[in-house]
């Protein structure tokens, strides 16, 4: 497997790293073992938050011990230097280190410049200075926001979603990253779960020598997969190139990738799996998404008010009102066997 350049940070990693997000759905035991196989099995790149309740702490545990070896990336979701302040020293606590490698602002709506008089750039700095933090890094969820924080000059790492559902403006994204030397870390590598052939999603990355996935590991044999690849590098050839642009071409661009920053919604309604429940009942088949509780949720979508408050919110620009009526209607065709899935 070849290794990644992380810009202009200099870190290099094997083109497969760990996303510790899920990891807070597993108990302490469980999270250790996961973390400290990922490192056996030459993870050296981990990415946690100081929003992922436990992640930090569960990767201190696993990994203090092998800290020089490793490169951990975190990241804040304060609004104001004090609480950044706070929640870095936190991050330092629950990770069982004196510094970060890179440190991020999480899902931003600006990018943070010095003299904007937020303070946050420059807080960011003394960070830098007093060594707590060795790279300034940002993390978005619209682009024309991780656009404007490429060009700026100011960051060093871009975290982006990306994925081969991605469109070409995301493509142009990961291109401008490599032309201004800013490291490009890829979430949502399998879109939200809607992918489901890892070999296809691993494969599609290796395409760009600047990208470094890091891929959300929960459970155990989800980590076997990915690691497997690591002395048996698959190639992006031509059967893999074909499977991935039928699979493209299968979706579109109007879905929902179920990032969520469209709620909480006033009606209750959970959209980030409710607007694209036709592609997750038909990709993963499970009895789970017909039991009760879920029809319980989707009884809810009649009550939508069009009120928009979503639509504002999706970085994505989608109608999602009538993605939701789509995927009800689809449902309860489900439910009254007019459709099978199974």
């Amino acid at each position: 497997m070849k290794a990644v350049i992380l810009g202009s940070t200099g870190i290099s990693s094997p083109q497969n790293a760990f996303g510790a997000l899920p990891i807070q759905r597993d108990d302490f035991e469980t999270a250790v073992q996961i973390l400290r196989r990922a490192y056996d099995g030459g993870m050296t790149f981990f990415d946690t938050a100081r929003a992922y309740s436990d992640s930090e702490e569960k990767m201190g545990l696993a990994l203090s011990d092998v800290r020089s070896r490793i490169h951990i990336a975190t990241k804040t979701m304060a609004k104001n230097p004090d609480d950044m302040k706070r929640q870095l020293e936190t991050s330092l606590k629950n990770l069982k280190t004196d510094y970060v490698d890179v440190y991020q602002f999480h899902c931003v709506e600006q990018c943070y410049r010095p003299g904007d008089g937020t303070g946050m750039y420059e807080c960011m700095q003394d960070f830098k200075k007093q060594g707590l933090i060795h790279h300034i890094g940002i993390t978005a969820h619209k682009i024309g926001i991780a656009e404007e924080a490429v060009r700026s000059g100011l960051y060093e790492t871009m975290q982006f979603p990306f994925s081969y559902l991605s469109g070409e403006r995301e493509i142009q994204l990961v291109r401008l990253c490599k032309e201004k030397n800013v490291g490009f870390i890829a979430m949502k590598g399998l879109a939200g779960g809607l992918i489901t052939n890892s070999k296809a999603a691993y494969t599609y990355m290796t395409q760009f020598d600047n990208v470094l996935p890091i891929w959300g590991i929960q459970k155990m044999e989800e980590l076997e997969q990915w690691l497997s690849f690591m002395n048996d590098s698959p190639v992006y050839d031509a059967q893999m190139r074909a499977f991935v642009e039928q699979d493209k071409k299968s979706f579109g661009s109007d879905f929902c990738r179920g990032c969520g920053y469209c709620m909480p919604c006033p009606q209750g309604i959970l959209i980030n799996n409710c607007a694209r429940m036709s592609q997750l009942i038909r990709r993963s088949p499970s009895a789970t998404w017909l039991s009760e509780s879920w029809q319980n949720e989707f009884r809810k979508i009649p009550s939508c008010t069009g009120c928009g408050s979503c639509k504002k919110k999706c970085p994505y620009g989608l109608d999602i009102p009538v993605l939701l009526k789509k995927n009800y209607e689809d449902y309860q065709n489900i439910l009254t066997g007019k459709t099978s899935v199974f």
